[in-house]
């Protein structure tokens, strides 16, 4: 009986620890010290931006370029689609501020979302160009002409921008969007006509350029226990997904080049990337410039010809961590979702959970169904265990009674307890494995709760109006506490005083973790306690009505 519970607690606090730690490594991300751009070594590779200049663009070792002429004052323009609401500079064409129409910044409002900005709260912006021996961001980024201040998709199913720049040696560039409906990404294109009498040669760009202000879905959330990931995320060589935390900008830069890929920005519920051409090397970089972070990635050296006419560019999302929508982009950027070590186990869960929302349209409910699927596929497991611990609890005053018999005697003790565990054909052991096999399931489905962008202001019923933030009222962590308080009445009392206390201290230890947790996680674990409580007494009465 010592040695069940003994293990029991001790596969508790080692997995907790190791939550801890993951948690740590994973999402605890310190401030990073501000500081000036970081100098890259230098290389030879025509297409790897290796050099900085004093401003923000990527640029290669060259000879010297020719600077477009352009108009001398920039403007905002605006875009609006029935899925972005986005802010574009006429300098270089970066996008300053972005909006998500179909999500709000909290429940209730009907303020968008902001997802880019750059205002004295915050700086996160998009930005692309043309770097390289001829390209116009060389310098300095150029102004762009717009034909207009206002693009509006309306009914249309596509809305195309275009900026516009001439140059005096007959370099003429486009720098067009594409917006289509119903989706979060956006094509950018730089149609570059050479009508010079020599070759032009340069490299398309795209970067994200981020302070260090925190995560705004945290800001607009009452609910703690989600302190999930904030920083950037590309596709390596050896990774699918490789996170780069801002903190390692300025003394481990990130550098590689490799086919296809994305750049990154990853935060709660939502997603900022840039998509290059998939069937070319591109290379990624980090540094920070400013005390802005910053990733970006450049393909490889276009030449156009005299009187010829090149396209070259990426695609930009800005949106939802969503999979379907995302996978379809890039390999492994869908995992911008992070699950964590568990990923390959919770896809799965999270497309059960998915399923059961399409047949009965409320998430709350689809949490509850899921759990009821998950424990009645455990439920075999979960009977072996609860019977053994039926049968601890049966014996408990007959090893009361020899643990009196014996006193200090702990040899003696030893043997007449594994006796008695073999008169009876109990196994204090049968309890421990079951719970810990499914220790993996609790964990994957906790990630899949607290990832996923479905949960987010979703409401469930009564008092419960939005599954990603606490409980106002904390009926439902109260009510979690209680059945937890619940379980221990049905299950046998350790022998070991200190021990005793410790179980009796666990559901107010628990209780209060999750008053602040998000209310879709805790109707989870209630749902679960419930549906244990129910199933442990059942057996319990059967066991003990054997007799």
């Amino acid at each position: 009986m010592d040695l069940q519970r003994t293990l029991l607690i001790a596969g508790l606090v080692v997995v907790g620890y190791l939550m801890v730690l993951q948690w740590n490594q994973d999402y605890n991300q310190p401030q990073p010290v501000t500081q000036s751009a970081q100098q890259l070594p230098a290389s030879n590779a025509p297409e790897a931006p290796v050099a900085q200049s004093a401003s923000d663009v990527p640029t290669l070792p060259g000879t010297n370029v020719s600077t477009p002429k352009a108009a001398s004052q920039a403007q905002l323009i605006t875009v609006t689609t029935d899925t972005l609401i986005l802010t574009i500079d006429t300098r270089g064409g970066d996008i300053v501020r972005a909006e998500l129409p179909k999500f709000t910044r909290t429940k209730g409002e009907t303020t968008p979302f902001v997802l880019l900005e750059n205002s004295t709260n915050r700086m996160f912006i998009s930005q692309s160009g043309l770097t390289g021996q001829d390209g116009p961001d060389r310098l300095g980024k150029p102004v762009f002409t717009a034909a207009q201040a206002q693009y509006t998709l309306g009914d249309k199913d596509e809305l195309v921008v275009d900026l516009n720049l001439k140059s005096e040696n007959g370099v003429d560039i486009t720098k067009r969007f594409t917006f289509k409906r119903d989706v979060y990404q956006v094509s950018v294109d730089y149609i570059i006509h050479n009508g010079s009498d020599a070759d032009w040669r340069g490299n398309f760009y795209a970067q994200f350029k981020r302070d260090n202000t925190e995560d705004p879905s945290k800001e607009t959330s009452n609910a703690s226990g989600m302190n999930t990931y904030l920083g950037a995320a590309v596709r390596t060589s050896d990774k699918l997904y490789e996170k780069l935390p801002f903190d390692e900008f300025s003394d481990e830069p990130f550098r590689e080049s490799i086919e296809g890929g994305y750049a990154a920005i990853v935060q709660h519920y939502f997603v900022s990337a840039w998509i290059p051409k998939q069937d070319q090397k591109n290379t990624y970089q980090t540094r920070v410039f400013d005390g802005d972070n910053i990733i970006s990635v450049v393909e490889p050296t276009v030449t156009v010809a005299p009187d010829q006419t090149a396209t070259v560019g990426g695609i930009l999302y800005l949106g939802p961590k969503n999979q379907d929508r995302l996978s379809q982009l890039a390999q492994g950027l869908d995992l911008t979702i992070d699950y964590g070590m568990l990923w390959w186990f919770a896809k799965p869960l999270f497309m059960l959970l998915s399923f059961l929302h399409g047949l009965i349209g409320n998430w709350g409910w689809s949490i509850i169904a899921l759990t009821l699927i998950v424990k009645a596929i455990f439920f075999p497991l979960s009977a072996a265990s609860y019977r053994s611990m039926a049968k601890m609890r049966k014996l408990t005053p007959k090893m009361q009674a020899l643990k009196e018999k014996y006193g200090d005697d702990r040899q003696g003790l030893s043997q007449a307890m594994m006796k008695l565990y073999k008169d009876e054909k109990a196994n204090p052991m049968g309890g421990c494995l079951p719970i810990l096999v499914q220790m993996p399931v609790f964990i994957a489905l906790y990630w899949v709760l607290l990832e996923s962008v479905e949960l987010r202001h979703a409401p469930w019923i009564l008092w419960i109006q939005d599954l990603s933030q606490m409980d106002p009222y904390f009926i439902l962590p109260l009510i979690m506490g209680a059945s937890m308080f619940a379980q221990q009445l049905l299950s046998p009392a350790p022998p070991d005083p200190m021990q005793a206390k410790v179980m009796k201290l666990m559901p107010v230890i628990f209780t209060v973790f999750f008053l602040w947790f998000p209310a879709g996680l805790v109707l989870y674990w209630v749902t679960n306690n419930l549906l244990s409580i129910t199933q442990q007494w059942y057996i319990t009465r059967k066991i003990e009505a054997e007799g």
